[in-house]
């Protein structure tokens, strides 16, 4: 049975999409981008900046559907240059420190609003 997981602790969907969905013992979130969930606006301008927001929303919605980091299976990391992978993979490293999931990494041409950095991830129990 399908459980959309909503939480105000991450930014509302943008379009017609949900934060993440359940699916048995299975989580799939959708792609996250910077977005503070109190302003609704970019949180920063760096890649730093951007990736520890990013990984701030995906810990909120991990935690909404009763999920952790440590339950991650796989993620897809989505980056407009491909220069600034060692910064998002050291902050994306302090949420993942043992049996970090699998994971793909590719660079895009442009993210929604702007965003250096997009990340989605799929967990399960």
């Amino acid at each position: 049975m399908k459980q959309i997981i909503s939480t105000t602790n991450a930014p509302a969907a943008i379009g017609p999409y949900s934060q993440a969905v359940q699916v048995g013992g299975a989580l799939y979130t959708s792609g996250q981008i910077a977005i503070d969930p109190q302003t609704g606006n970019l949180a920063g301008s760096t890649i730093e900046e951007q990736t520890k927001q990013v990984m701030k929303n995906l810990g909120n919605i991990l935690q909404a559907a009763g999920y952790t980091f440590s339950d991650v299976i796989k993620t897809t990391v989505f980056i407009t240059d491909m220069g600034s992978f060692g910064t998002v993979n050291q902050i994306y490293g302090e949420c993942f420190t043992t049996n970090p999931p699998a994971r793909s990494c590719v660079e895009v041409k442009s993210l929604p609003k702007g965003a250096l950095v997009e990340i989605e991830v799929i967990a399960a129990k």
